[in-house]
């Protein structure tokens, strides 16, 4: 399942989490049982190249199951051999775990029949996590109606504004797929109301909370709809259109006029459909009681959402013990620190970093990585400003991944309701540029994997570095300041890690031991987090999204236990900088095969 783009986790206590992720192929789990080739040994004279025919074409299917897919997959499709076809947003479907079962008896069939030995370290590489992918989508949890495709944090409907307001155009074509799409959202809305109306009629919708949340963003994206001309999408479209050498002036006048149209007749009325369905449902959900171990199947799922999503084996009760001692070591550290420093508070001082702007922020980033990462010159990036219409919505900040082939743009999301500065914002974009998100994409692409491998990328690694890679950042934005500065900034980096830490900890009670909302409140009180109403907010997000915040967390500390180990087991020979560069060049993993092969 393709991620799109990622966001950094907000700590602050009294807001929603906001988070960003695409789920492009729905309610059926991974986009790759939906085909199945079967390929004799004869096909090719070697196993490497039978076997790289299998990845392409199975690639193919993939990447063309949406066009939002295929066009933040590839900027130039024709050159895979991939040709035009008419563009929409892919199928949502209720799941059928007989036929599913049958479909991935098939991928499995041909998965193993291949001779792993044979392979080269790439392609063995690769196999790995095909199987792995496979072991996941065969646990009961993968076809749950549990999955939730909407919702007012990670919904689609919140994020198909930004993803339609980026779509890059780069040809003719890409500008006919744009409208067709905008021409089949109704279709795709229409999908997804039946599939809520099932999962109503099937007791697994969504709490009142959660609908209202999606309903009002619905609402504001509708906010223009009388005056379509002003209407975000069109501005940006109209902007883009005079950006662009592509057409005539009157074929340019043309497509504005075809895109007013298409906003009017097809993309106002979706939402105001998909608003008005989930109003009729509001109140027939039974999510209202707790987290997914309240529901039927709910610890499967969970299950499904920590080996697939997360990356890890770990069971929840592993977890937790894990995170318990992590808290721990966190709340030691802060100690010793403020026992050193008896003048320093979080809530009295603020940090002055030597920065004006986010960008001077991102090229002393850019720079002062290489004490510990390798070197990556030539990349171009931009900094960009949220829409107002969306900054409610979104989170504060996101990096929007580009396509595989390109490398480019590399565009890093800003949202002014935040009002992110000094070393929250270095740290956020640390996360979401260098050495984060924009960093490890680049690195990765740059090593020229085979493509299916930008198809699989669990957030655990790629939001787990980008949460590692954070304590670095803290370093890099005190060393140049004075002692109290730098101890003043680690206490904040450590204090940011405790609250991802809690959150954490609420996630796994929430969903594998049934905590209420008197449980999550007793839990946080123990750390001084009193305010009812922040409390509320949180409980109510990881109801919304869970096993979402243990991708930063659980992520982060795996490669932090991988750092450990490999240093214990290199002594003097150990190299931070090589280390990293083996989990660069490994890319995107479950954690248990990164450790396998670094």
């Amino acid at each position: 399942m393709i991620t799109v783009r990622t966001g950094a986790y907000s700590m602050k206590p009294a807001s929603l989490h906001r988070r960003i992720l695409f789920p492009l192929l729905l309610c059926g789990g991974l986009l790759f049982a939906l085909l199945f080739w079967y390929f004799s040994p004869f096909f090719s004279p070697g196993e490497n190249r039978r076997f790289s025919a299998y990845v392409e074409e199975r690639f193919h299917s993939e990447v063309t199951s949406s066009a939002i897919t295929l066009h933040y997959t590839l900027a130039d499709p024709a050159s895979r051999g991939i040709a035009p076809g008419t563009a929409s947003f892919g199928t949502v479907s209720i799941p059928d775990r007989t036929s599913y079962d049958a479909l991935l008896q098939s991928v499995e069939t041909t998965l193993t029949s291949f001779h792993r030995n044979r392979l080269s370290a790439e392609n063995q590489i690769t196999l790995d996590l095909l199987l792995y992918e496979l072991d996941c989508e065969k646990m009961p949890g993968s076809t749950s109606l549990l999955a939730e495709p909407l919702g007012p944090s990670l919904g689609i409907q919140a994020q198909l504004p930004i993803l339609l307001a980026e779509y890059p155009f780069r040809t003719q074509q890409d500008i006919a797929d744009y409208l067709h799409l905008l021409q089949d959202l109704p279709r795709y809305f229409s999908d997804l109301i039946a599939l809520e109306q099932e999962k109503s009629r099937q007791g697994v919708f969504q709490n009142d909370l959660a609908v209202d949340g999606i309903i009002h963003q619905c609402s504001a994206f509708l906010a223009d709809a009388d005056t379509p001309e002003s209407h975000l999408l069109h501005t940006v479209f109209q902007n883009k259109l005079q950006a662009s050498s592509l057409f005539s002036e009157a074929e340019r006048n043309l497509c504005l006029q075809t895109h007013e149209k298409l906003l009017t007749s097809c993309v106002f009325p979706a939402y105001r459909s998909l608003s008005d369905a989930l109003s009729s449902l509001r109140g027939k959900g039974t999510q209202n009681a707790g987290g997914l171990s309240r529901q039927e199947g709910g610890l499967s799922y969970y299950a499904y959402l920590l080996r697939s999503r997360v990356g890890v084996d770990a069971s929840p009760e592993e977890l937790t013990r894990l995170l318990t001692q992590q808290l721990a070591d966190q709340c030691a550290e802060m100690q010793i620190i403020l026992d050193q420093n008896p003048s320093l508070s979080l809530s009295e001082q603020a940090l002055v970093l030597p920065f004006s702007t986010p960008e001077e922020m991102l090229a002393d980033l850019q720079n002062a990585v290489s004490e510990d990462f390798p070197v990556l010159s030539g990349i171009a990036y931009e900094v960009k400003t949220v829409d107002d219409s969306l900054k409610d919505f979104l989170s504060p900040a996101f990096y929007l991944t580009p396509p595989a082939d390109v490398n480019s743009p590399n565009s890093i999301y800003l949202n002014p309701a935040d009002e992110m500065t000094g070393i929250e914002l270095y740290s956020t974009l640390a996360h979401e540029g260098f050495p984060g998100h924009l960093y490890q994409t680049v690195s990765f692409s740059r090593s020229d994997p085979l493509l299916i491998r930008h198809l699989y990328a669990p957030s655990g690694y790629v939001e787990g570095w980008a949460t590692y890679v954070e304590s670095y950042a803290c370093r890099y934005a005190a060393r140049n300041l004075d002692a109290n500065s730098q101890a003043l900034c680690r206490l904040w980096y450590l204090n940011r890690s405790v609250h991802l830490t809690l959150c954490s900890l609420l996630d796994l009670g929430i969903h594998s031991q049934g905590w209420l909302f008197s449980d999550a409140s007793a839990f946080l009180a123990q750390f001084g987090i009193t305010d009812v109403s922040a409390a509320a907010s949180l409980y109510q997000y990881i109801l919304e999204t869970p096993a979402n915040y243990l991708k930063y967390c659980v992520g982060s500390l795996s490669f932090s236990q991988l750092l450990s180990e490999v240093q214990e087991q290199e002594g003097d020979s150990f190299s931070l900088i090589g280390f990293h560069e083996k989990l660069l060049r490994l890319g995107p993993l479950p954690f248990p095969l990164v450790e396998k092969y670094l």
